[in-house]
């Protein structure tokens, strides 16, 4: 390391080859102590006092729910419709469709708007609790006590007992797909 007064008196090029030497260093990533493999950045939320990780990959934003226009003759996991800048889309109750008791709707639910390439809608969330990084090779494999719809769209649960969702199975999944005709 140099003092100022060093530096000041240094000739120019050997100022430039430590600049140089710096900017080299500095475009390097900082290695990491543990390779902890793939990271996935997740966005936490509650359901029913329990915390969920989804990916944020697929998350567009999170809006507060207004002016639900609900949808006759639908599953009851679909809450209803909202227009979101001119765009209909869907808003799944995760809840009902996941099986978990409901507990009403208040001014913390979120609608987590979700897009993949080929569907886009809501999933209503009690509340958003943060942004975390997820390693999937640092998940736990589920309990057997989890069972039904539940347990098919979870990969496992994390070391601060956050069951993470899986956004892309549930998004690719007929069962959310309404075609039926009246």
């Amino acid at each position: 390391m140099y003092t100022e007064g060093e530096i000041i008196k240094m000739d120019p090029e050997k100022k430039r080859m430590i600049l140089k030497q710096r900017a080299a260093l500095f475009s390097k990533a900082p290695e990491k102590e543990t390779d902890l493999g793939l990271q996935i950045d997740g966005l936490l939320f509650l359901l029913t006092e329990e915390q969920y990780i989804i990916d944020a990959n697929f998350v567009v934003e999170v809006i507060p729910l207004k002016e639900l226009t609900p949808l006759p003759c639908a599953p009851a996991f679909i809450l209803g419709i909202i227009n979101v800048r001119g765009k209909v889309l869907s808003v799944v109750n995760l809840k009902t469709f996941l099986g978990l008791p409901e507990k009403g709707i208040t001014n913390l639910n979120r609608v987590i708007v979700l897009k993949r390439s080929d569907i886009e809608l809501g999933i209503l969330v009690d509340e958003i609790v943060g942004k975390v990084a997820v390693f999937p090779d640092q998940l736990k494999t589920l309990m057997s006590t989890i069972t039904g719809a539940k347990k098919e769209y979870l990969s496992g649960i994390t070391a601060t007992r956050a069951l993470m969702f899986n956004i892309e199975k549930f998004l690719a999944s007929s069962s959310i797909i309404v075609d039926e005709e009246v």
